[in-house]
């Protein structure tokens, strides 16, 4: 492998709140743990032959300053009782030469659960049309992923959701898939 193909990835999400949008942005980066960094925003490919790792493990690796590779997903809001919700899901073929997919979802309304998986059914369904079909794509409930065929190993998500408590305040959540490139 050479050139500038990220070996690792990490997860993380966060919920900030604030008197400006600014100000609620940055805490929610605070919360995931990477408002040190300077995020460049990416398309949603999970690299081949990446490796995931926890965000401890990750962060390790990683320096103050440091521009980071991520698929961001943001949601922000200042309407009383409004609930907001960012999600990444992920799909990784079983044949760790292919690349994967990333997707982003960003939703008003919707619990935790339902984003996260929303997002995880996106990011299997990019996956599986480079197969070339998403109808035989199914969910198999036992091991808790989507599959196509044997061909897809891995699917999740993260996913971050709040509810904007005050009508002078910003909620920002946010969800990320932080690449590493060493």
């Amino acid at each position: 492998m050479s050139g500038f193909v990220p070996s690792e990835i990490f997860f993380t999400r966060g919920v900030g709140r604030g008197e400006t949008q600014l100000e609620s942005f940055e805490a929610a980066l605070r919360d995931a743990g990477i408002a040190q960094f300077n995020l460049s925003s990416i398309s949603s490919i999970f690299p081949p032959h990446a490796k995931m790792v926890s965000k401890e493990e990750g962060l390790k690796k990683l320096s103050p300053g440091q521009i980071l590779f991520t698929v961001l997903a943001r949601n922000t809001s200042n309407e009383l009782n409004r609930m907001i919700s960012a999600a990444i899901g992920y799909a990784i073929p079983r044949d760790k030469s292919k690349w994967g997919y990333l997707s982003e979802h960003h939703s008003f309304g919707e619990t935790e659960k339902v984003a996260g998986s929303f997002a995880e059914k996106l990011a299997a369904e990019m996956l599986s049309s480079t197969f070339g079909s998403t109808s035989q794509l199914i969910y198999d409930k036992e091991k808790e992923e989507y599959v196509l065929e044997d061909k897809i190993l891995t699917t999740g998500n993260i996913s971050a959701t709040a509810v904007v408590l005050s009508h002078d305040e910003w909620t920002t959540v946010v969800a990320a898939a932080v690449l590493i490139v060493e």
